[in-house]
């Protein structure tokens, strides 16, 4: 029941001073006032021991909560958290359960808000994003189907030289196959990492980037030096949309966490940056687990492919009947008795002609239809 009144406070001070006079009883007085006679003999019962203080309002939060976190709980959160600066909350729980399996640990909201009491939380900002391309592509169903390739933007190190890192992801398992610091993008120092990785865990069916250099050119196909290797080792080179890096996904939200990881701050060098990556690849493939893997690290997930890299690189084969010309070093080659020209990227290397109409062909490398001839064009035209 409440008061009657304005002011509780006075309505009680008032209640105290009739019940002093006993001109009353409780119950009538209750009556008038409102109340019931247990609220009477409450506040009563308050003014005998602590006079008018007692007359206040009490806060009625409890002392202490039996489902609040305990310290220790809090402590392992804190200080997963602190070597993980960019986990959340069910990243961190993951990782720490296994860590400690007898500790009852809070629900996600709990722990997020643990963290923002803490000042360790930052409001993300909303980005809007396309949806997908939708292109065929290799199904990325199990690991080595599709390693994807990128480099994140280049940057500079505390001695002034820019650096350029190099990454390798499976897109099934997101196992970090290679992180590299390198001082260039050419074709020649990039290959040898590509051969180190082969070395290391086999060759893919594909492999996706974007269409920058070294990875595509200009050239007829989009070809370029390292993508030709590729399609020599069986490898199906394969390249985003231009403008839509969220058709490779997968390798830019790796790219962001690396960002966090090992870029902030730059270190002194390459030599030290180098260390950092490294780090980062290490927990990035054997501790840190993943949402879309069922919380699950990348390690656990990958397995090297069965297909080894082979050190004597193959010859490009077409099926018989298919009529080949090899594209000499000025970039041609001859067709029906006269000069066409294809691309110097191909030098050297057999081209397959497929009669699809009466006036044109489809040019091939490898498995790649990569252009069009048409009867007496002076040059082979990439497909759009």
């Amino acid at each position: 029941m409440s008061w009657n009144g304005t002011c509780p406070m006075n309505e009680r001070l008032i209640f105290v001073a009739e019940i002093q006079r006993s001109e009353r009883s409780m119950t009538q007085l209750c009556e008038d006032f409102g109340i019931s006679r247990k609220t009477g003999y409450k506040w009563w019962r308050r003014y005998e021991a602590a006079g008018v203080d007692g007359l206040k309002e009490r806060l009625r939060a409890p002392l202490s909560h039996p489902n609040a976190v305990k310290a220790a709980v809090v402590g392992l959160l804190l200080q997963a958290r602190q070597q993980h600066p960019s986990w959340g909350p069910e990243k961190l729980l993951h990782w720490l359960a296994p860590r400690h399996p007898h500790v009852c640990w809070p629900a996600l909201s709990t722990v997020g808000a643990i963290l923002a009491r803490h000042g360790l939380v930052k409001p993300r900002r909303r980005v809007r994003r396309s949806p997908p391309y939708a292109e065929p592509r290799v199904e990325v169903g199990a690991p080595n189907a599709v390693w994807s390739a990128d480099f994140k933007g280049q940057f500079r190190t505390g001695d002034g030289r820019y650096c350029y890192p190099l990454t390798v992801l499976d897109g099934f398992s997101r196992y970090l196959l290679l992180c590299r610091g390198l001082l260039t993008t050419v074709t020649e120092e990039v290959r040898p990492w590509f051969v180190r990785a082969f070395r290391l865990y086999g060759l893919p069916l594909a492999i996706r980037t974007d269409n920058g250099p070294p990875f595509a050119s200009v050239a007829l196909g989009g070809l370029s030096a390292l993508s030709l290797w590729w399609v020599k080792l069986g490898i199906l080179p394969e390249r985003i949309c231009p403008g839509h890096p969220e058709q490779n996904g997968r390798h830019e939200r790796m790219h962001l966490t690396l960002k966090q990881h090992s870029t902030r701050p730059v270190r002194a060098s390459l030599r030290p940056q180098q260390h950092a990556f490294d780090r980062f690849l290490a927990e990035y493939n054997h501790e840190r687990p993943h949402q879309a893997l069922g919380h699950r690290t990348p390690e656990e997930i990958y397995r090297p492919s069965a297909r080894p890299y082979p050190e004597r690189l193959p010859e490009v084969e077409y099926p018989a009947g298919l009529p080949v010309r090899r594209v000499r070093q000025n970039g041609q080659i001859k067709w029906q008795g006269r000069l066409v020209y294809a691309s110097e990227v191909l030098a050297g290397e057999p081209l397959g002609l497929k009669h699809v109409d009466e006036d044109a062909w489809h040019v091939y490398f490898g498995p790649l239809l990569i252009g069009r001839l048409e009867r007496n064009a002076e040059r082979i035209h990439s497909l759009k």
